[in-house]
């Protein structure tokens, strides 16, 4: 019995560790299109937007000046951030790369 509570333990430990772990990270997105400065929208989150051909990206970045890339053709790697996309807005990602 002594055993059986000691692995029930340990596997809840391990389990715990692994949900929280993924939970904190967003997954790893590439993407590809032109940016453009975020203005009026019906989301508020984002400071500029990634138009690729079939779908649209709110961007975000605290290392890269994105501003840079206005009206450029690139390709972008990021973290999707947690708890988005908010009620039809687009997906959001945290910049991390950018590339011509």
């Amino acid at each position: 019995m002594k055993k059986i509570l000691i692995l029930s333990l340990i596997v809840a430990v391990i389990s715990g560790c692994s949900s929280m772990n993924s939970a904190n990270r967003g997954a790893s997105v590439t993407a590809s299109g032109t940016i453009e400065k975020l203005g009026m929208s019906t989301f508020q989150y984002g400071t500029h937007l990634l138009k690729a051909d079939d779908k649209t990206y709110a961007l975000k970045s605290a290392t890269i000046n994105l501003d840079e890339f206005l009206n450029k053709k690139v390709s972008v790697k990021g973290r999707k951030v947690s708890g988005y996309p908010l009620e039809g807005g687009p997906e959001f990602i945290d910049v991390t790369l950018v590339k011509f």
